[in-house]
């Protein structure tokens, strides 16, 4: 059930690295390539999913409390919260399990460790896709929020926020129940790939689309009111800056775990490819970072919710 256990099913049987030394080392064999192997601790990772835990913690309690954010978008932003909540306590609960099993401060039956491999490997896959989900969907209700505002709350309804959201739920539990059941087929590793380029490419073109009408609505504005140029150039910098932000962060923390599910499709045998295999504890870390940032890039820029979130951690209830 570790990733580096031979109980491990697709996450773990995409690694093969050795246990985690808290350095950067090129590591090599007498064949190979020098490859630079990026070693997490396991402390470090803990504390980035503890860290993980808390803050989308207080993103759901804070959507919880306040009726005002009681709306399809922040129902999306919470369920993002909660599928980046269960990314890091699955990561955390695998992590200690094997600290334990292998300190000897736990023991236990075979079958019983291959089941709870079984439970955590589909928590971890389910709240993976789940999670690239809702990214995909906040993306289309703010397209739809800009390009059809007058009809916007007529279009995205409570029911149907609530039909998207169960079908996303119920989808990312059977997608991955079927993941862990069938991880030794090459289709599992190409759906899982092809499913985060149709999800990039979607956030990518919704982004710049938005990007764009709104670079026009500002030169519209600016004419109006006879503003000089560097006023709309500067709005364009800004909104660059934004989607640059929104896409780069996507794109980096989840784009290594990704390729190296491709590499496993196209060269596994491959030296090369051998040399970022290595780094596959890393490439989950960055996932951690992905669940840390994604509150600060969806949630905490809306005062309303950092109002509502100071008083949460006042436990003014």
């Amino acid at each position: 059930m570790s990733m580096q256990g031979p109980q491990r099913r697709l996450l773990g049987s995409l690694n093969s690295t050795p246990p985690a030394t808290p350095h950067l080392r090129l590591a090599a064999n007498q064949t190979g390539p020098r490859c630079l192997e990026v070693s997490i601790p396991d402390g470090l990772f803990l504390s980035l999913g503890l860290v993980s835990v808390v803050e989308n913690v207080l993103v759901v309690a804070a959507i919880a409390k306040n009726r005002n954010l009681h709306s399809p978008m922040y129902y999306f932003i919470c369920c993002l919260a909660v599928s980046d909540l269960l990314v890091s306590v699955s990561n955390v609960l695998e992590t200690t399990v094997m600290l334990l099993l292998e300190a000897g401060a736990m023991a236990t039956r075979a079958a019983v460790v291959q089941q709870l491999d079984d439970i955590i490997d589909v928590l971890i896959c389910g709240a993976m896709v789940s999670s690239l989900c809702f990214l995909g969907a906040i993306a289309v209700d703010r397209y739809i929020s800009i390009f059809y505002a007058l009809r916007y709350h007529n279009i995205v309804t409570l029911p149907r926020a609530w039909r998207a959201i169960s079908t996303i739920w119920v989808a990312s539990v059977l997608s991955s129940t079927l993941f862990i059941a069938y991880y030794n087929h090459t289709a599992v590793l190409l759906c899982l790939v092809s499913f985060f380029v149709a999800m990039l490419v979607l956030m990518a073109v919704l982004y710049v689309h938005m990007l764009a009408r709104a670079c026009q609505h500002a030169r519209g504005i600016a004419r109006l009111h006879k503003r000089q140029r560097p006023a709309h150039q500067s709005f364009g910098l800004k909104g660059a800056a934004t989607l640059t932000t929104l896409l780069g962060v996507f794109f980096l923390c989840w784009g290594p775990f990704f390729l190296h599910l491709s590499l496993m499709v196209l060269c596994p045998q491959h030296p090369i490819c051998g040399c970022v295999f290595k780094n596959f504890k890393l490439f989950l870390t960055l996932i951690i970072c992905n669940s840390i940032v994604d509150p600060l890039i969806y949630a905490f820029r809306s005062q309303e919710l950092r109002k509502t979130l100071q008083e949460v951690m006042l436990c003014s209830w």
